[in-house]
């Protein structure tokens, strides 16, 4: 397709009437009238020979084609928005950008705080954001991360991507308080499990090994947020797997405790994860340098841990 016969001010257009499914309210999202929005989606419609926007009674609704478009229209949106946003020098200080970064809410809770509050020191105009992270969307990091800044996960999910090791962690054994004592392997095999991500291709390492060892769980709760688990564990005869940094924040009085794993659990090794074109990206390379900085920040309150070196 020839681009240059294309007036790529149309993606805007679409990106609105996709997103708003009504002519009128997109018109106003655009600053623009009814009648020259009405104009844009005529064009866009013989563009797609394609309805795009169907009435349903006094809505519309999204056909099938339009769909299909509308997320792909938002990558293609923020793409062209950081083309043209870019600069040969970025400075924090006058920055409006917006970085994002797909972290769980484990890593959100342990990193996210020193990350924020980095940035609103040193770059006050810009904005972090922590979208929805999911299995789905780790599967596809490679085009997830073309739109997306960093991708914080441990290793063992993605691979053939510019990486930089960040901490280590453990894994423990989260119980009600009530249980005493330690936990052995027949235990562990008999106990009913809250587990988190629990699919063909979602599932924490430590769960993984443990499979591996030959060690069944016997699956009660299926959750996919770590900050869950502490809940659906207290006052039951439940265990589950949980990172150690975080198991350390939980309240006494949520009525949990941690216990060590009866099996040799490999600690996680977490990590971020970018798109290789942006290893030169000005405004990347401040970003990763500010993970980093927040990351050092982190271990010195949690202890004497030093971050992990480029791999």
């Amino acid at each position: 397709m020839n681009l240059a016969r294309l007036d790529l001010n149309l993606l805007v257009a679409l990106d609105a009437l996709l997103q708003e499914r009504s002519v009128t309210r997109a018109a106003e999202q655009m600053g623009l009238s009814q009648p020259a929005v009405s104009a844009q989606l005529s064009r866009l419609r013989r563009h797609f020979n394609d309805e795009l926007l169907a009435r349903a009674g006094n809505q519309y609704r999204l056909t099938p084609l339009a769909l299909q478009l509308k997320e792909r229209v938002r990558v293609a949106l923020s793409g062209a928005e950081r083309v043209f946003a870019a600069e040969p020098d970025f400075d924090p200080a006058s920055s409006t950008r917006e970085f994002s970064m797909l972290m769980s809410d484990y890593a959100i809770a342990v990193l996210g705080p020193h990350i924020a509050a980095l940035l609103a020191e040193e770059a006050p105009g810009a904005r972090l954001r922590f979208p929805a992270n999911t299995p789905k969307m780790v599967d596809a990091a490679a085009q997830v991360l073309v739109n997306t800044d960093l991708l914080v996960i441990p290793h063992g999910f993605v691979e053939d991507l510019s990486h930089h090791d960040l901490y280590l962690d453990e894994w423990v054994c989260l119980v009600a308080a009530e249980v005493g004592g330690s936990l052995t392997v027949e235990q562990l095999e008999t106990m009913p499990w809250v587990v988190t991500y629990h699919g063909p291709t979602a599932s924490t390492p430590a769960a993984r090994q443990m499979r591996m060892l030959g060690i069944e769980p016997h699956v009660q709760v299926v959750t996919e947020t770590f900050l869950t688990v502490p809940g659906l564990v207290a006052g039951t005869n439940r265990v589950a797997l949980l990172q150690r940094r975080l198991a350390d924040r939980i309240p006494d009085e949520l009525g949990v405790r941690a216990l060590p794993c009866p099996f040799e659990a490999t600690p996680l090794v977490e990590a971020m994860w970018w798109h290789p074109m942006y290893d030169d990206d000005p405004e990347h390379r401040y970003l990763r340098d500010l993970v980093l900085r927040a990351t050092t920040i982190m271990l010195g309150i949690d202890g004497a841990d030093v971050p992990l070196q480029q791999k």
